[in-house]
C-alpha cells in the first residue's frame, strides 16, 4: 500500500492543484467579469445614444409638421379671406344690378353694325373728341345670370389656388 508520507505528498499535490485551479478560476472570473461589465456598459451607452438620436429625429419631424400645419393654416386663412372678399364683391354687384344702380353693357363690333357700314365714325360728343365705342346694355335678369356664372368661376379659381398652394406646401 501507499505509505503515509506518500499519501501526504499526494494530498498536498491534490490540494495544491485544487488551490491553483480555484485561483485560476477566480482570476479568470474576475477578468471576464470586468470585460463583460465593460461590454455591458458600452452596449448601454450605444443604446442610450441611439435612443437620443431617435428622440432628436422625432423632435425634428414634429417641428417640421407643426411648421407645415402653421403654413397651411395661414394659407387656408388667406384663401378663405379671398373667397369672402370675392363673395362680398359679387353680392354687392348683384345688389347694385337688382336696384338698377348699375347696368352691365357689352361692346358691339362697329364693323358688323348695319348703319355703320361705310366705316366713317359718328360725330363726337360734346365732352371730347374721342369716339366712344358702341355699347349695348343687358337686361337685368341676364346680367344677374352672368354675375352668378362669374361668381361660380371666381369660387372655382380661388379653390384651385388653395389646392395648388396646399400641394406646394406639402411637397416643400
Amino acid at each position: 500500500m501507499i505509505s503515509p508520507d506518500a499519501r501526504l505528498v499526494i494530498f498536498a499535490l491534490l490540494l495544491g492543484a485544487y488551490a491553483g485551479a480555484r485561483g485560476a478560476w477566480m482570476w479568470q472570473d474576475t477578468r471576464y467579469g470586468k470585460e463583460l461589465a465593460e461590454q455591458a456598459a458600452s452596449c448601454q451607452t450605444e443604446r442610450e445614444a441611439a435612443a437620443a438620436a431617435v428622440i432628436d429625429q422625432l423632435q425634428i419631424h414634429q417641428d417640421k409638421r407643426e411648421e407645415l400645419e402653421a403654413r397651411l393654416a395661414a394659407s387656408a386663412e388667406t384663401h378663405w379671406k379671398e373667397l369672402n372678399d370675392a363673395q362680398s364683391t359679387q353680392a354687392l354687384l348683384r345688389d347694385r344690378l337688382a336696384t338698377a344702380d348699375q347696368r352691365l353693357s357689352v361692346l358691339l363690333d362697329v364693323t358688323s353694325t348695319p348703319h355703320r357700314g361705310c366705316g366713317l365714325p359718328e360725330a363726337t360728343g360734346p365732352a371730347g373728341v374721342v369716339h366712344d365705342p358702341v355699347r349695348a346694355y343687358l337686361d337685368r335678369a341676364h346680367a344677374q345670370r352672368i354675375i352668378a356664372i362669374t361668381d361660380e368661376g371666381d369660387r372655382a379659381i380661388i379653390a384651385l389656388k388653395a389646392c395648388q398652394a396646399y400641394v406646394r406646401e406639402v411637397n416643400r
